[in-house]
């Protein structure tokens, strides 16, 4: 049975991950520190899985992590665009210091591959659409600057020692277990949660501002595919549906979906943000085999019974200011 790693298996995109893999016959090992994870998240796999917990900025760790792996999924960070405004220093040290540790240590325990989880936000103030892996990056905030950096890190291990890497640029991932309560909650999520709560959602600037809307189904599917597909080391892909759609008429679909007529509130524009995402996906379907399966609305039918059954039997819930929210990033 083939050992394999992935940092940040608690989290969101993490624990479907790992899920996908122990379906597949691997062993997985999981590093998450808890930071934003939950090992709930694990529940229905948590038996099958070695869990250590702790830190991707530890290499020592990292090392014992990686000991006998054949493949790492890299999925630890600290996300959030808003949160890297407030401290940059943290997402630093947790997405460029971890990234530089994990690399290091696989490395030394003879990895094959190692499969990234970057950002679409690299692309920042790059007006280009759509978003093509060989368009200038701009990145607009820190967190964009901590995952661009990421990316370098992979192809220099791979050019400079050998061990194969690949970075998937991930676009507004959404799904169940994609965490309502978190301060820095994307903007799906936040929708849901002031619509069952019966308060208004807040829409930062005028709701015009697009993105490129990936159910979690899709981004395993690439995710996994990243690591064994030939001819992929080295290089960057997108994972997205590769369509965009305005927040205003994500909230459209989001309210009809939860037969809620309540009109959201506007409010100022988010500080880091970006107007318009829409990726090519060309190179992910030719060289990974990607095809996504999913829909804006298609992927939102299965996500929203999740919500309902996640807030189930709550008399009321906490409405976070949507200024502390990731918005649409």
């Amino acid at each position: 049975m083939t050992l394999v790693v992935v940092t940040g298996g608690a989290g969101f995109i993490g624990s479907h991950l790992v899920t996908q893999l122990i379906e597949r016959g691997y062993q997985v090992r999981v590093l998450d520190d808890l930071s934003t994870g939950n090992e709930q998240n694990l529940r229905d796999v948590r038996e099958r899985v070695t869990f250590v917990r702790g830190s991707v900025t530890d290499v020592g760790l990292c090392k014992k992590v990686c000991d006998g792996a054949r493949y790492v999924w890299h999925l630890a960070a600290l996300g959030s665009v808003p949160r890297s405004l407030r401290d940059p220093l943290d997402s630093n040290q947790a997405n460029v210091v971890g990234t530089l540790s994990i690399l290091c240590a696989a490395r030394e325990m003879g990895v094959e591959r190692v499969v990234f989880a970057s950002s679409s936000s690299v692309y920042g103030r790059n007006a280009n659409l759509p978003q093509s892996i060989g368009d200038k990056l701009e990145p607009a905030s820190p967190y964009a600057v901590t995952k661009m950096t990421g990316e370098q890190y992979m192809r220099v291990f791979y050019e400079c020692f050998g061990i194969e890497t690949v970075a998937l640029r991930y676009f507004n991932v959404y799904g169940p277990r994609q965490d309502p309560e978190n301060p820095y909650a994307a903007v799906i999520p936040s929708f849901v949660r002031s619509l069952i709560s019966g308060q208004p959602p807040h829409i930062e600037g005028d709701g015009e501002q697009s993105r490129d809307f990936t159910y979690i189904e899709d981004c395993v599917q690439a995710t996994i595919k990243a690591m064994t597909a030939p001819g992929a080391a080295g290089k960057v892909y997108n994972v997205a549906c590769g369509n965009q759609t305005t927040i205003n008429r994500l909230y459209q679909i989001v309210s009809s979906l939860l037969q809620s007529e309540i009109k959201p509130e506007y409010i100022d524009p988010r500080p880091g943000d970006i107007r318009h995402s829409r990726a090519d996906i060309g190179s992910t379907i030719s060289d990974l085999g990607y095809q996504p399966a999913f829909t804006l609305e298609s992927g939102l039918e299965q996500a929203i019974p999740w919500y309902r059954d996640y807030f189930a039997g709550r008399k009321s819930l906490k409405i976070v200011d949507s200024r502390e929210r990731t918005g649409t990033a």
